[in-house]
């Protein structure tokens, strides 16, 4: 069976001008599983640690509640208490009956009623508190910092020099952050570069920390001390590159050339539209798809009609040009 001690804190005037805490500790007495109730002035003073140690020995209490200000502020205090005393530290809550009741309201009645329902609800979870033990556990010492701003960058600046890797991931390609399109800072008016650039410098030359620039944080999972984070680098290049056999066929159909030299090939073969960039004309090209890789032909030769052969002057230049050449 449980047996909950209520200890409730005027703490001064900040919650006894407001709240009736006296009223507080009586109506509590009367609440199921609480076997001890009262109230001081300054229940987290030296005589009000005594007063919660002496009495969770005499009246052997399983639990125990501080209505007093926020467990911020004095948790720890009243759970080192509590262990003092031989009571497991996990089996002690505060009610903040501080900033969520006093502070809020004016109304001396309705604040004592909110005081006396909050602290019932922490009697009720503290029945059903089980007893913790603290455990110690080996953690890496490497810290995250997402942002590669001014913040960012002090405070990776800040966990290196103390001993910590530190991995700095900044989604765009360089950090800097906003204060970088600044031309002047507040209060001195100095320039944001003379004061950004040389922990940038510092940042990429120091030895403890590691830039992920141009990189998002994609996933984020286990808990303090050991967390695993997953890291999406973006592609920085890319590096173009023709597919086997579909660009060299392209470029060989390009420059193609017309090797048909006899009148037979003028007469017999195949018409093609020619694409090459002199004017559009007509080609009569007997030599295979196979060998060019396509039917148009770059030559640009003239419109023949069929069974003609070439002019004498154009055979004329060719065998002066042969002649010439040998």
């Amino acid at each position: 069976m449980a047996r909950i001690g209520v200890f409730v804190c005027h703490c001064g005037e900040n919650i006894g001008r407001t709240v009736d805490a006296s009223a507080v500790a009586e109506a509590l007495r009367s609440h199921p599983g609480v076997a001890h109730a009262e109230d001081y002035r300054y229940m987290c003073s030296d005589p009000g640690q005594t007063l919660v140690r002496e009495a969770i020995a005499a009246n052997r209490l399983t639990g125990v509640v501080v209505a007093a200000c926020s467990p911020h502020m004095h948790e720890r205090t009243f759970r080192k208490v509590a262990s003092a005393a031989g009571l497991n530290p996990f089996l002690c809550e505060m009610a903040n009956i501080r900033e969520q009741c006093s502070w809020i309201h004016d109304d001396r009645e309705q604040a004592t009623r909110k005081a006396t329902a909050i602290t019932r609800t922490l009697v009720e979870k503290v029945k059903a508190n089980a007893p913790l033990d603290t455990i110690r556990i080996p953690i890496e010492r490497r810290a995250l910092v997402i942002g590669g701003g001014i913040a960012g960058i002090q405070a990776a600046l800040d966990l290196a020099d103390g001993g910590a890797e530190v991995v700095l991931v900044e989604k765009e390609s360089s950090i800097g952050g906003h204060m970088s399109q600044l031309s002047e800072t507040f209060p001195t008016l100095d320039c944001s570069q003379c004061i950004l650039t040389p922990r940038m410098v510092e940042v990429a030359q120091h030895p403890r920390i590691r830039l992920y620039a141009y990189s998002e944080v994609e996933e984020v999972s286990g808990y303090i001390g050991n967390f695993e984070v997953k890291v999406r680098r973006k592609a920085r290049s890319s590096t173009r590159r023709c597919a086997t056999g579909a660009a060299p066929a392209r470029r060989r159909a390009r420059t193609a050339r017309c090797r048909a030299n006899s009148s037979a090939a003028w007469g017999n073969g195949p018409r093609s539209r020619c694409r090459s960039r002199r004017r559009s004309r007509t080609c009569r090209c007997s030599t295979a798809r196979g060998a060019h890789g396509s039917w148009h032909c770059a030559r640009g030769s003239r419109r023949r009609s069929a069974g003609s052969v070439p002019r004498p002057a154009r055979a004329a230049r060719s065998t002066s040009a042969r002649k010439t050449g040998s």
